[in-house]
C-alpha cells in the first residue's frame, strides 16, 4: 500500500521525490514504490466573497452590512486575471489530488506543506473540502535536505495532533475576512464613493500605518534647537596630540557636555589656551564583543534592505524562499534568534563543510553555547541557517542573501572580538575652580583580537557596501602626566528631528509592537544592543507583535499598493489618503498598537492550546460590527482620496475639506466628493451673498479657494452704509455645514 504525500509547492515536491530517488514524473505527480508525491500551489482554495453566500452582496450599500456568514465556506480560488472564474490550474490540480487519496492502493495522506500557521492550514483546507476519511499525517521539516527528509517520514504525526495549529490558522483567516470585507466595503461607500479607488482596510494594514504616521508627525512637529560643546586639543610631551570633550556635572549629578550659552564656553576658550594640563585618571578595560545573533526573517530583511539598494522586505523573502526550496537554507519564516539544541550535531556538519577553503578556516571551531542553541528562544522554527549542500549556481539576488545568512552563521563559532577601551580625564592647571568647574574626557578604542569580524572584513573586500572599522587611537599617556593645550574651539550642534522610517526599523517595531525598540535611532547599518535584542526576543516569543514573520513584508507591499504610504530613498512616508485615513478613520482600535498586539497574542495563544478560536472570532464579530456602525456614523469626510472630475467641466478650485476638485453646476460650486459626504457647496442663490448686494460668481469662488477668503468693497450694511471686507467660507464643526464669515479691512 501506498500513501500520498502532499507538498506546498511543485519545487518542494521534487525535493522528496529526490530524497527516495523516485524518477518517474507524470501530470500532477510524482509515483515511486510507496509514495505518491503530488503538490498545491500554495493555496488551492479560497473562502467564499460576500456574493457567493448572497447574490445581492455584489453591490455595496451601507444597509447591508456587516455581512457575517453564519458557516464559512471554502471554494476553488480565483483566477489571477478573471476574478469571476475558477483557476484552471487549481481546479486540475485538486482534482489530481482527490484521485490520488481516493486510489484503493492508498491507505493514507502525508501533508507535507510548511511548518507554519498558514502552511498547516493550506493543507487542511484540502482535507476540509474533501472531507477526507483516510488517515492523515503530518511531516515537519525545517529544511529539505534528503537527509532531513527521511528522518521526518520516520517521525510522522497523526494530523490531528496539529488541531490548536489549524484553530490560529483557520482563526486568522476567519477573522480577516470579518474585518477586511466588511471594514474595507463599508469605508469605501462611506469615504470613497465617488471614486473607483477601494480604501483597503486590514487588522494588520492599518496599525502599520499608523506607526508611519506617528513617525511622520515627531518629524513634522519636531522644533529645531542648537547647543554648544567645548574641544581642546591636548599635546604631550612626545609632541602626539588627541581630543578631548569638556564635561561638567549638572543639577543631577550627571556628566554633561551639551550647554546652551555659547558666550560662555568661548570664554573658556581664551581662559585655557596654551595652559598645562594633567592627566588625572586613565582607565583602561578590556572588553569582550560577540558576534551579532542568528537571523530571524525580520532581521535578515532590515540588514539586506539598509545594507543594499534597490531591496525591500517582500524581495528579500521570495529570495530567501527561493533558496529554501533549492535546500540550501533553512525554513525563512522564523521569528527566532537561536536553534533547537537537538541539531548540535547538525550544525557541526553544516559549518565543517561550508568552513573548507575559506581564508580564515583555522580559526573556525565548532561551539556549544547558548546564544547558538537555546531551546527556551527557538519558537515554532529555529533560525535561518545554511544546510550542508553548496550551491552550484545562485543568481546575483540569491547570492546576496544567501551571503549574508552564510556569514552569520560562520561568524558563530569564530573566536569572540576584543577590545581594549581607553578613557582619559584630564584637567587644566592654573585655572581658578570656579572659572572652570569640568573637566575634559577622551575616549578610545583599540581592537585586540578580530575574531568573528573578520568575516566583514573579507565580506567588505571589493564591494561599495564595505566599510573599515576605524577606531580612535589616544597616545600611550600615564596617569598624572602633564599635558599642554594646543588648541581649543566651540562646536554647535544641532539637534536634529528623528528619522523617518525604514522597513528595517518598520519590521521591528512590527515585530515587537514597539516594546523596548530603541533601533531607529542608532547609525545606519548597526546592529542593536545585547539588551535590546534579548528584549526583543522575548517580546517574539510572547506572540505580541503585528503580523508574522510570514505576512510583515506582505503588508508593507499592500500599504504601498494602497497608496497610503510611499518610499522615499529607503524611508517610508505616509500619503495625504494615508494620513486623513488615520486621521478620519473612527474605529480607533483597529490604529492601536495594543490592541491590535493583543490580538496576535491571542493568535499565538489558541496555536499553544492556550485559547479557544471560538472565543477569539466572536471577539472579532463583535468589534467588526461596533466598527461598521462607527463609520456608518461617522459625519466626517476622508481627504486625500481622489474623485475624477467629469469631462464636461473644469474644475473651479481645490476643495479645502477633501482636497478633490470644486467644480460649477447650474445652480453652485460644489465638491465632486459629494457622494462620499463632503459637503463643501457655494449656492448661486446664497441669501447672505444676496443680502450684502453682492452675487456669487466663478471669480469670486477661485479666488476664495486660491487665498481662503475673498475681499469685497461697497458691501451694503444693515444701516444703509456701505463698508469694505473679506469674506471666509468656514465650517461648522457641530453640523458639518459651512457658514459666511466677514474680516473687516
Amino acid at each position: 500500500m501506498k500513501k500520498v504525500i502532499i507538498a506546498e509547492k511543485p519545487s518542494v515536491a521534487k525535493n522528496i521525490a529526490d530524497a527516495f530517488d523516485i524518477k518517474t514524473k507524470r501530470d500532477g505527480y510524482y509515483e515511486g514504490e510507496d509514495y505518491l508525491i503530488t503538490w498545491a500551489f500554495g493555496h488551492l482554495l479560497q473562502l467564499y466573497d460576500a456574493k457567493d453566500y448572497d447574490e445581492s452582496m455584489k453591490s455595496w450599500r451601507l444597509e447591508k452590512f456587516p455581512f457575517i456568514p453564519e458557516e464559512f465556506k471554502y471554494k476553488v480560488k480565483s483566477d489571477g486575471k478573471n476574478k469571476a472564474i475558477e483557476d484552471a490550474g487549481a481546479r486540475k490540480q485538486l482534482n489530481i489530488i482527490k484521485d490520488l487519496i481516493d486510489r484503493e492502493d492508498v491507505e493514507g495522506v502525508i501533508s507535507a506543506t510548511d511548518f507554519d500557521r498558514e502552511g498547516q492550514v493550506i493543507g487542511d483546507e484540502i482535507f476540509l473540502y474533501f472531507n477526507e476519511k483516510k488517515p492523515i499525517y503530518r511531516i515537519l521539516l525545517n529544511e529539505w535536505t534528503p537527509e532531513e527528509v527521511k528522518k521526518g517520514i520516520s517521525q510522522l504525526r497523526p494530523n490531528e495532533e496539529m488541531k490548536s495549529l489549524q484553530d490560529a490558522g483557520i482563526g486568522r483567516q476567519w477573522a480577516d475576512w470579518m474585518i477586511g470585507i466588511n471594514l474595507t466595503s463599508v469605508a469605501t461607500v462611506k469615504y470613497n464613493s465617488g471614486s473607483k479607488k477601494i480604501l483597503n482596510i486590514g487588522r494588520v494594514l492599518l496599525p502599520t500605518l499608523k506607526i508611519i504616521y506617528d513617525r511622520d508627525k515627531e518629524i513634522e512637529q519636531f522644533e529645531a534647537s542648537t547647543y554648544y560643546k567645548l574641544l581642546a586639543n591636548f599635546k604631550t610631551s612626545q609632541d602626539e596630540v588627541f581630543e578631548g570633550t569638556y564635561y561638567e556635572k549638572d543639577e543631577e549629578g550627571k556628566d554633561n557636555e551639551k550647554f546652551d550659552n555659547k558666550a560662555t564656553l568661548e570664554s573658556m576658550v581664551e581662559l585655557i589656551k596654551n595652559k598645562p594640563a594633567q592627566i588625572v585618571e586613565k582607565q583602561v578595560e578590556k572588553k569582550k564583543e560577540y558576534a551579532p545573533f542568528l537571523f530571524n526573517l525580520s532581521n535578515l530583511q532590515g540588514y539586506i534592505t539598509s545594507k543594499y539598494k534597490g531591496w525591500t522586505s517582500d524581495k528579500v523573502l521570495k529570495v530567501a524562499q527561493s533558496l529554501y526550496e533549492k535546500k540550501y537554507i533553512t525554513y525563512p519564516r522564523t521569528g527566532s534568534l537561536a536553534l533547537e539544541e537537538s541539531l548540535k550535531g547538525r550544525t557541526k556538519k553544516v559549518l565543517d563543510t561550508l568552513k573548507i577553503g575559506l581564508p580564515y578556516e583555522s580559526q573556525i571551531c565548532f561551539v556549544d553555547h547558548k546564544r547558538i542553541f537555546d531551546n527556551s528562544k527557538v519558537e515554532s522554527h529555529s533560525a535561518i541557517v545554511p544546510t550542508y549542500i553548496i550551491p552550484k549556481s545562485l543568481t546575483p539576488d540569491e547570492q546576496v542573501v544567501y551571503n549574508a545568512v552564510k556569514n552569520r552563521f560562520l561568524m558563530q563559532f569564530l573566536p569572540i572580538a576584543e577590545f581594549e577601551e581607553t578613557k582619559l580625564i584630564t584637567k587644566i592647571i592654573d585655572v581658578p575652580e570656579e572659572s572652570l568647574k569640568g573637566v575634559f574626557i577622551s575616549k578610545g578604542k583599540v581592537q585586540l583580537v578580530e575574531g568573528w569580524r573578520i568575516v566583514e572584513k573579507f565580506e567588505a573586500k571589493g564591494t561599495k557596501e564595505g566599510k573599515e572599522n576605524k577606531d580612535t587611537l589616544l597616545p600611550q599617556v600615564t596617569q598624572d602626566e602633564l599635558v599642554e593645550v594646543k588648541n581649543a574651539n566651540v562646536a554647535e550642534v544641532t539637534r536634529k528631528p528623528p528619522k523617518a522610517h525604514t522597513e528595517k526599523t518598520l519590521l521591528r517595531v512590527m515585530e515587537t509592537c514597539g516594546k523596548s525598540f530603541k533601533g531607529d535611532e542608532k547609525e545606519e547599518g548597526k546592529e542593536e544592543s545585547e539588551e535590546d535584542t534579548l528584549k526583543m526576543m522575548a517580546s517574539i516569543l510572547s506572540g505580541f507583535s503585528i503580523g508574522t514573520p510570514a505576512t510583515r513584508a506582505e503588508t508593507i507591499k499592500k500599504l504601498k499598493d494602497a497608496e497610503y504610504i510611499r518610499a522615499k530613498g529607503k524611508s517610508l512616508v505616509c500619503t495625504d489618503l494615508g494620513k486623513a485615513l488615520v486621521e478620519t478613520f473612527p474605529a480607533k482600535q483597529l490604529l492601536d498598537l495594543e490592541y491590535t498586539g493583543r490580538l496576535e497574542k491571542t493568535l499565538s495563544d489558541i496555536e499553544k492550546g492556550k485559547f479557544q478560536k471560538d472565543e477569539f472570532l466572536s471577539m472579532i464579530k463583535a468589534f467588526t460590527e461596533e466598527a461598521v456602525e462607527a463609520i456608518k456614523n461617522d459625519t466626517r469626510v476622508l481627504s486625500g482620496t481622489k474623485v475624477e472630475v467629469p469631462k464636461n467641466m473644469e474644475p473651479v478650485g481645490v476643495c479645502p475639506v477633501c482636497g478633490n476638485a470644486v467644480v460649477e453646476n447650474e445652480k453652485a460650486f460644489g465638491c465632486v466628493n459629494w457622494k462620499s459626504g463632503c459637503k463643501y457647496t457655494i449656492w448661486k442663490n446664497d441669501k447672505y451673498i444676496t443680502m450684502l448686494g453682492k452675487t456669487v460668481t466663478r471669480q469670486m469662488v477661485e479666488l476664495l479657494l486660491k487665498n481662503g477668503k475673498v475681499g469685497f468693497r461697497n458691501l451694503k450694511g444693515r444701516n444703509g452704509n456701505t463698508y469694505a471686507a473679506y469674506l471666509k467660507y468656514v465650517k461648522n464643526d457641530q453640523t458639518g455645514y459651512f457658514n459666511w464669515e466677514q474680516e473687516f479691512i
